[in-house]
């Protein structure tokens, strides 16, 4: 759950219940891990950028739970793109082996 909806909740007069606080870095993670498949077949139904905000956003918490930031996955990204190039052509290729 985003850090605040419990005030957001309480705004709106809503009865809710904090059930903890995960202070394990594993198990948030996996947590994170799920509410980041979550929000990417949120996206597929519903192709905002608001969807996109939501996975950019827990991609972000995952990144830095694993001692990443987000400039270095868009450098690594810049250096993929460069070598093997991106997905805006659809190229769909059949390997033989």
């Amino acid at each position: 759950m985003r850090d605040k909806i419990p005030q957001i909740l309480e705004r709106e007069g809503k009865k809710f219940r904090i059930v903890k606080y995960v202070k394990d870095k594993e198990e948030l993670l996996k947590l994170l891990l799920d509410k980041l498949v979550e929000e990417v077949y949120e996206f597929i139904k519903n192709p905002s950028i608001e969807e996109a905000a939501d996975i950019l956003e827990v991609l972000e918490s995952i990144l830095k739970i694993r001692g990443y930031s987000l400039k270095d996955v868009l450098d690594v990204k810049e250096v993929k793109r460069i070598e093997r190039g991106g997905f805006d052509e659809g190229i769909v290729v059949e390997i033989f082996e």
